[in-house]
């Protein structure tokens, strides 16, 4: 049987945790939820407290190195055997978005799965700014400067435990190495699903202008590096265009 475990981690989001937990609690099939606060200072701790403890699995505050620290422990505390990891700015897009990625791993050779996000006002959350569609995989596809939105990535937990969770030295690039060292070092098993599964507010901690992510260029090429591969010399260049088809509405 297949049970999915979302993983928040949170710092300082208090006008945002509210619509990110409830869209996991109102999915159409059951979620373990997991948050993993920071050590928040302007009243998220006390509104999950206060609000929406029991919307949720489990809720860890405490101290860490970062978001992808408070991924890593998330995933020690996750107890299904599919994870996803939902920003705490982000929200589903609709109600049964998660019983669609459920639908995909009823195919026991399928490791993983990913979808379309969009990027909304972060107010006016029902206007869309930008389209962020992605294609379906194939092992060359990180060569081109490709990459699947990692808040739609979907992935079976015995991947992270026989090939490891987020490196922390890769700074803010860590979410690209660990899909590059899945999908196309040790080649996992990946679906696209056509479909939008994620609305990301703009401007969240997870977004990336093109000039943050020329200088992030650095920490793109150690992510090969660690992977003993080694990108075409057009790889790192194109890849802050590697959200190709992001069209402004």
């Amino acid at each position: 049987m297949v049970k999915i475990s979302i993983i928040t981690t949170v710092l300082n989001a208090v006008d945002t945790i509210g619509d990110c937990i409830k869209s996991v609690y109102n999915q159409t099939i059951p979620v373990e939820h997991i948050i993993v606060d920071g050590g928040s200072t302007d009243g998220t701790k006390q509104i999950i407290r206060d609000k929406y403890l029991s919307y949720i699995s489990k809720y860890i505050s405490e101290p860490d190195k970062g978001i992808y620290d408070g991924m890593n422990k998330g995933l020690d505390f996750a107890t299904g055997n599919v994870i996803g990891f939902l920003n705490a700015d982000d929200m589903y897009a609709k109600s049964d978005t998660l019983s669609k990625v459920l639908k995909v791993f009823t195919d026991s050779n399928v490791d993983s799965c990913y979808g379309n996000l969009v990027y909304i006002d972060p107010v006016k959350t029902d206007h869309i700014s930008r389209y962020w569609q992605s294609s379906s995989f194939n092992s060359k596809s990180f060569y081109w400067g490709w990459m699947p939105p990692h808040p739609t990535f979907f992935v079976k937990k015995n991947v992270y435990e026989q090939y490891g969770c987020f490196n922390l030295a890769l700074g803010s690039a860590a979410d690209y190495e660990l899909m590059l060292r899945f999908l196309c070092r040790h080649n996992i098993s990946s679906i696209h699903i056509p479909e939008i599964l994620v609305k990301m507010r703009a401007g969240g901690v997870s977004n990336a202008s093109f000039k943050s992510r020329i200088k992030a260029n650095k920490s793109d090429r150690l992510a090969w590096k660690v992977n003993d591969l080694t990108p075409y010399p057009w790889t790192l260049i194109f890849k802050p265009l590697s959200k190709i088809k992001q069209f402004f509405l």
